[in-house]
């Protein structure tokens, strides 16, 4: 694997350098983030734990490149190739591929911008703006796991802002080629003849997004086939949400909220849901930021609901380095078993607190 990076980074390197003369550039960025965080009740002997996390502290870690080349009469071609990092042990995130989060090539214009490859899709851009946690350790991607991996591979997508109207929708082919493990990889590569639905994904977005405020909803629906993971072993099982969310700012702070409505169809059955979210963020001084968020996941004709309260306070030491501190608070009810850390453990209807700390640096 480690042939396979440098050989990676050689070939980026040398299209940077020849690229240089036909007006075109490449970035390399990154996030490094990490901590510790200390759980309560995360079995039924209502067992504490103390660890650093692997999927994520108040952002997941990242290693990406980027690119584009000026074609004329503002057309660009574009590229996105990002790798995910597990900070803990140094392995690749996202099933254990080598650009995990987006392996994405595309055209951007006075039209929009379209692409082809691995890259994130519509559920994923409509929270951008309205989650004010973002993938934080303690937050709504606990309750769905799905949300900061709202990834989709073999897809074409599409994204545009017309006088503050923004507009997106993705189509993939076959929506997930991992099965390594983890919460984005669920086995469905889909492309499979003579049944062009198996593994087949549509996401879309529709809203009017301005500095003051904003509002959009999006729809994502996500079919299976023989071996996938979450109960979608058939092409007539399926995964729908669709979600509503807005912003607004109040002076130098942030109100923010909205609904995930979720209808799983699978082996099992039919299983419906509405998570609920509300937040807001503000600067408490030139150098912090705190933010505070209440969830709630109300599951149809069920007791498994789960309530949530996070806070979280960052301060920046510079423009690209912040230390931070979060809080938070799950209350699980019925057979409900939702740990508050992303990809941790929790006795079932048992109520867990976590308190993390933790530093960023972005390059």
């Amino acid at each position: 694997m480690n042939n396979t990076i440098r050989r990676a980074c050689a070939l980026l390197a040398m299209g940077a350098a020849s690229g240089a003369m036909a007006q075109s550039s490449v970035t390399v960025y990154g996030l490094l983030d990490t901590g510790l965080a200390h759980m309560t009740n995360t079995n039924a002997a209502g067992d504490a734990v103390t660890k650093m996390p692997s999927l994520t502290g108040s952002f997941p870690s990242r290693l990406g490149f980027r690119g584009a080349e000026d074609l004329g009469d503002g057309l660009q071609a574009i590229f996105t190739l990002e790798s995910g990092l597990a900070m803990d042990t140094g392995a690749m995130g996202q099933g254990n591929r080598l650009f995990g989060r987006q392996a994405s090539v595309g055209l951007k214009g006075a039209f929009g911008t379209v692409s082809l490859g691995r890259q994130i899709n519509m559920t994923y851009v409509a929270l951008t703006k309205t989650d004010v946690l973002g993938p934080n350790l303690f937050s709504i991607n606990s309750i769905d796991p799905y949300l900061p991996n709202a990834r989709s591979d073999n897809a074409i997508g599409y994204l545009g802002n017309f006088n503050d109207v923004v507009l997106g929708a993705t189509y993939s082919t076959g929506r997930d080629g991992s099965a390594a493990g983890g919460p984005s990889a669920t086995n469905c590569p889909g492309e499979v003849p003579g049944n062009a639905k198996a593994c087949r994904q549509v996401t879309g977005l529709i809203g009017y997004e301005t500095k003051p405020f904003g509002v959009n909803a999006s729809y994502d629906i996500m079919y299976g086939n023989a071996g996938a993971a979450n109960g979608l072993t058939s092409s007539d099982n399926s995964d729908r949400r669709v979600t509503v969310n807005g912003y607004v700012m109040a002076g130098a702070g942030k109100l923010a909220g909205g609904v995930i409505e979720r209808t799983t169809r699978a082996v099992a059955g039919v299983t419906r849901s509405d998570l609920y979210y509300f937040g807001g963020s503000y600067p408490v001084a030139p150098q912090a930021t705190l933010d505070v968020q209440v969830a709630r996941r109300d599951v149809k004709h069920s007791d498994a609901d789960a309530t949530m309260l996070v806070a979280r306070l960052s301060y920046y030491l510079s423009r690209r380095t912040a230390v931070y501190g979060s809080v938070g608070h799950m209350k699980n009810s019925g057979l409900s078993a939702i740990a508050l850390d992303a990809g941790g453990t929790v006795g079932v209807g048992r109520t867990q607190n976590g308190v993390m700390a933790g530093l960023r640096h972005t390059f």
